[in-house]
């Protein structure tokens, strides 16, 4: 392997681990306070949204464009980028939703049953966050990292989300753990995966392409997932704050990076 390889793979390795984080964060999150935790889904949502149109999306035209000229290449980002809408909509369909309603918290079973399916969930959305953190770092490690910067940033709360309502209905805080470590450990594997078969075929419009499909995709999970999980647990404003927040941070760790 050569040192960029492994350089993608800790970038990789490194931002799906904070879910680690967001699991130790939970066992001081109040157990009927919320806020903390729509104002995180909605930061998430912000981070994601920023860094997929600001970042990744241009990445993707300015690829495909080497190729296939300017216009031949914005339409191709932007049809792939629609196709990531589409793929995380299938499998979004293939999925038990895991949004919860307040009036569920109090139910241990229903607590139980929320983390593990959350847990599940966000392994599946993590593969291919995992393998752009890869791809990125591979052609850019500046990119990379800031790629990685936010996908780590957006997976302590969901390593919250995931690691809260096991804790709560098992009262262990080893499961609670285990299970928001599992759901982050999906990235270096969609790494490793990624490589093995795409190392063969790592060109300009590879890279390309993933950043369009992958940028659809957070988009999605932003919109349908962390946007309506936020809401139903805080107020609007500040779901609204988080994201201006989110944007925020991944605006400044891209200057600086």
């Amino acid at each position: 392997m050569e040192t960029s390889v492994y350089t993608a793979l800790l970038l990789s390795f490194l931002a799906g681990a904070a879910t680690c984080v967001g699991g130790l964060l939970s066992f001081v999150v109040k157990k009927d306070n919320f806020a903390a935790l729509a104002l995180g889904l909605g930061f998430s949502a912000g981070v994601m949204l920023y860094v997929s149109f600001m970042e990744m999306m241009p990445e993707a035209k300015n690829a495909l464009s080497q190729i296939y000229g300017i216009d031949g290449g914005a339409w191709l980002a932007t049809g792939m980028f629609f196709l990531g809408v589409v793929l995380a909509w299938v499998i979004d369909r293939f999925m038990p939703s895991h949004h919860v309603h307040s009036d569920a918290l109090e139910q241990k079973n229903k607590l139980k049953h929320l983390g593990l399916f959350t847990a599940l969930a966000l392994a599946i959305h993590n593969f291919p966050e995992g393998l752009a953190t890869f791809m990125a770092s591979m052609e850019n490690v500046t990119l990379g990292v800031s790629i990685a910067v936010a996908v780590a940033i957006h997976n302590i709360p969901e390593g919250i989300a995931v690691a809260l309502p096991v804790y709560h209905a098992s009262g262990s805080k080893a499961k609670a753990f285990w299970y928001s470590t599992f759901s982050g450990m999906a990235e270096p594997v969609g790494a490793v995966l990624g490589y093995a078969i795409f190392r063969s075929i790592l060109s300009e419009a590879a890279f390309g392409v993933m950043f369009a499909l992958v940028a659809g995709i957070m988009v999605y999970i932003s919109l349908d997932e962390l946007l309506p999980t936020a809401h139903e647990y805080g107020d609007g404003h500040g779901v609204i704050w988080g994201v201006i927040g989110g944007m925020m941070v991944m605006a400044l760790s891209l200057l600086i990076f």
